[in-house]
This record gives C-alpha cells, structure tokens and sequence, in this order.
C-alpha cells in the first residue's frame, strides 16, 4: 500500500485516480504546522503540496519512507530539491496546467491599466464621477515588449497580435527564425525596452534575470511607458520603479509580484498608478483544476513504475543505469551552465559529441543534462527547467541539437564536446571524468586547461602579456577578494589567452566593468558552477 499525504489544498477532482487505486491511500492533512509535519512524514510514501507546505531538508530527513513530491504548479522554490536528490526522492511538478491563466491574467493587467480600470471602479463605488481625469490609452498599434518567450511569454503574444499591437521580444534562446514565424520582432533587451509602449516580463527569477530592469533601463524608456510583471518578483528592482513613476517615465504599473510577499510595506501598493492584485497568476478554477490532474497523473505513473513525464530532479531511468551515467550528469550541467555564461548572442545551434568509452553509456541523458546547464543560466533552474522538458524548450525556441558520437578520444578515455554557435560567435568546451579527480574541463575554445567546474569562477579571455595576471590580482585583492585557484592557457607567445580565477565569493558588477577596462583584457564573465 502506497500511503499518500496531501498537506496543501488540491482540488479533488485531481486525485480521483490515485483515489480509484486499490494499492494507494491519500490522507488529506492541511494546514499542518512543521512540528505537526515532521511528526508524520516518516509514514508516507508520497507527499502532495502546492507553496504553502515548506518541504525543508529536516523534513526529509524525517521522512524515511518518501519516494515521491508531487507540486501541484511550476515552481518548487519551497522544496529542498538538492536534499531530495540526494535521498533518492523524485520531485514532480505540472509547469504546463497554468500557463493559459497566467497569460490572460497577465492580459487582463496590461488592459485595466491602459483603462484605469481599478481606479475608475474604485471612484465610482465612492461617488465619485470623473469621466475627465481616467482617459486611458489604446492598444491598437501600439508597441508591446515581451521579455522572455516562454509557454506564458508566447501566449501573452498571440493575444497581443489580436489586438493589432506589434510584439517585440528579449529572449536569449529564441532565434530569428522562431520569432520569424511567431510573427514578432527579435531584438536586444536594450533594443525591447527602448521601443515599446508596454513592456511584460515573462522570466524566471534567477541570478541573471534578479534586478534585469532597474534603475539605467528605466532611463532609457520611453516617456510614458506601461510596465507589467505576473512573472516573479525580483526582476524589476522595485525602488527603481516607483522613482520612474513619480518622475514620469512610467505612466503605470501593474504588478501580481513583489519582492517580498505580501507586500505590505511596499509604497507600490498604495501608488494611484499602480494596479495590484494578490499573486493570483493562477488562481484560476481550470488552472487549479489542471495542476492537479497533471501532478497526480504523473505520480500514479511513478507509483506503477510507468513511465513517467516532468521530473525536476532526475531523469526517467532504470537506478543501475542512472549510477552507470551519474558521474558525467555533474561535467554535463556543468559544462551547460559554463558556456552559456560565456557566449553571446542568441543560441542557433547546440552540437555535443562523445568519444571514447562513453559511446557505451546511455548518453541521451547526459545530453539532455547539457542543455538544461545551458537553458537554466537564462530560463530558470530546477522546476522550470529539467532533463525532461529541456530538448522540448530548446526545440520551441528554434535551436538545432546534434548529437553525435566518435571512436576519437583525443588522449582521453572518455571525451564529451559542447560546441555552442549563436549569431555572433562560436564557443565549444570538452570536458572528461577523471578516477580519483572527478569532472575537468580540459578544452576551452582551443586552449588546454585542467578545470575544476565547481564554485565561483571568473572566466578571462586576455593578451597574453607580463604584469595581466598581476594587475587583475591588485584589483580583486583591494576589493577583499581571495583568489582560491588559477588556471591559465594560451596557444602562442603574446596571443590569446584564457584564465580561470576561482574565488571564495561573487563579486558586484561594478569591480567586474572596471577589472574588463585593464588593458589586454578582451572578454571577463563570472560564473557560478
């Protein structure tokens, strides 16, 4: 018997097919206090929440019997998915059952402040007549900027399109050609924010996409822009927002999301042009409705070891077989997340070749753990992005995979190549799997290296000159930064070089724009692996 606690609400409807199982049990148990929690976890085999439960490492490892987390939405922000993994526990979550709720949601928003909806209904419910003060602006022709073309980003543009407003999008990962036959304009995230009347935002909430409008994009808008955000709070800096209100260059808001939640303290929520509503992105009847039902397929599926679809945390693989790849899972997402910090431009095209004995192994996975490391630095990371939707995402935004395999190690026993072309440059790493040593990266774009991908990383390319490295280490050590490893390369005296600075802390924007002004330095990231 497979005992199943739901300890959030979850439409009913949803768990009438675990319910119909002889083989499982489901105990509804809300509101549930840690303590409370913690007391009985140890009995189930499986656990059902939304984002009111906090599934912490404790919590684990009080539950010695758990297989399974099912989330019924997308984001798992309050399951420690890293303990999970590590006890063998599956996490599944349903990132397709809200994305037409939060799209017309984020609709509804952009319309009832180019209305002065709210405003208007709140003046009249007090008595108020003033037809003069609310005139709003049409969306007819008007410029619409999308940042972020995802499931919910790509619905917010269709519906944009029957309005007759021209789209333009911000996306890293989505081509000419996918945006050619969407029927919107590609561009910069410079390019979106300086063109459109409105702009949405439709990322996830991670360390690139944290504050990616603030204070200088602000400046650069148009006088009389709209912004709207139902994504996550966090990717608009909100104190640079309300001084683009007062100052004019906003003319509105509408916000489902805040940095911190609920927003209480905020000035945004009470500012006469801001239009608020409480996180209600989903908060549809058919959303609920379907997050369920997609998360409850999914774990009966898991519990009759079918197979099975949206698992945040591992791939669908027999467990001798996952041991058999584990140890290049960690080099894959690895030399994903590298990569992608370090090319610019739109990605066209991703190639991965294997060579050596790893042509044995199941290597599907490891190139699907690939392009979640490279999807994941820009589109979000566990839960928005996973072994199993990352060839789909790569697919939706017009990126060709090629994989292939070779009998060539190169002097390794086992090789595995990423090549990443995009519409400025080409980058390819390759990294192996070393006994006793683990993952290196032992290419970077032609330059041997001996990496360790773990920690925070600054990647330099340079001129290969005396006193580079000298003047780099003066400047991160009057910043209090330690340098805790280097590696360096080059291919010939006074050309291009590469350097690998690994660092005890990440350091702020403003010591990476002045480190990138000393001479000889062409191209400096910062990676967090």
């Amino acid at each position: 018997m497979h005992k199943i606690l739901v300890s959030d609400p979850i439409s009913e409807v949803g768990l009438t097919k675990l319910r119909e199982a002889a083989d499982i049990q489901i105990d509804v148990k809300t509101d549930l206090s840690q303590t409370e929690l913690l007391e009985i976890i140890g009995d189930y085999q499986g656990l059902f929440v939304r984002s009111q439960t906090k599934v912490t490492a404790e919590v684990l490892a009080a539950a010695k019997q758990l297989k399974v987390i099912g989330r019924a939405g997308v984001g798992v922000d309050n399951i420690d998915v890293k303990a999970a993994t590590e006890r063998g526990i599956v996490v599944i979550n349903a990132p397709d059952g809200n994305t037409i709720s939060a799209a017309e949601h984020s609709f509804a928003m952009l319309i009832a402040m180019a209305r002065w909806i709210p405003q208007a209904h709140q003046d009249l419910k007090q008595g108020e007549w003033n037809r003069k003060k609310y005139v709003g602006v049409e969306l007819n022709r008007k410029v619409l900027g999308i940042v972020g073309m995802g499931r919910i980003g790509s619905e917010v543009a269709k519906r944009a399109k029957a309005f007759n407003m021209n789209v333009i999008c911000y996306d890293p990962y989505l081509t000419s050609e996918r945006a050619e036959q969407l029927g919107i304009a590609l561009g910069t995230l410079e390019e979106v924010i300086k063109q459109a009347d409105f702009i949405t935002v439709h990322t996830p909430l991670t360390k690139e996409t944290k504050y990616l409008i603030d204070t200088p994009q602000f400046f650069m808008m148009k006088k009389g822009v709209r912004i709207i955000n139902c994504a996550r709070g966090g990717i608009i800096r909100e104190e640079a927002l309300l001084d683009a209100l007062d100052k004019g260059i906003v003319a509105g808001a509408a916000l489902d999301v805040y940095e911190q939640e609920p927003p209480m303290e905020s000035p945004l929520r009470q500012h006469p042009k801001v239009v608020t509503t409480p996180h209600l992105g989903a908060s549809t009847e058919e959303a609920q409705l379907n997050v369920a039902i997609d998360v409850a397929e999914e774990v009966y599926h898991f519990l009759k070891n079918e197979p099975f679809r949206n698992a945040v945390n591992m791939p669908s693989l027999p467990l001798d077989m996952l041991n058999h790849v584990r140890p290049y899972l960690q080099l894959a997402e690895r030399m994903g997340r590298l990569v992608a910090n370090v090319i610019l431009g739109a990605i066209e095209k991703i190639e991965i070749t294997y060579s050596g004995d790893i042509i044995d192994k199941e290597i599907d996975i490891i190139t699907r753990t690939v392009l979640k490391g490279i999807l994941s630095v820009h589109l979000g990371s566990v839960g928005e992005v996973n072994d199993v939707n990352a060839p789909i995402l790569a697919k939706s935004r017009g990126i060709a995979v090629v994989e292939s395999r070779s009998n060539k190690s190169h002097g390794f026993t086992n090789l595995v190549t990423v090549n990443v072309k995009t519409n400025h440059e080409e980058k390819h790493l390759a990294g192996t799997v070393l006994n006793g040593y683990g993952a290196r990266i032992v290419n970077y774009n032609g330059f041997t290296v001996d990496l360790s991908p773990e920690g925070n990383i600054l990647v330099m390319e340079h001129i290969d000159q005396p006193g580079i490295i000298g003047r780099i280490g003066t400047a991160l050590g009057n910043a209090r930064v330690n340098i805790a490893t280097m590696q360096v390369g080059r291919n010939q005296v006074g050309g291009k070089a590469i350097a690998f600075l690994g660092i005890d802390h990440p350091v702020e924007n403003e010591l990476i724009d002045k480190i990138k002004f000393v001479q000889g330095v062409q191209n400096l990231f910062q990676v967090d692996l």
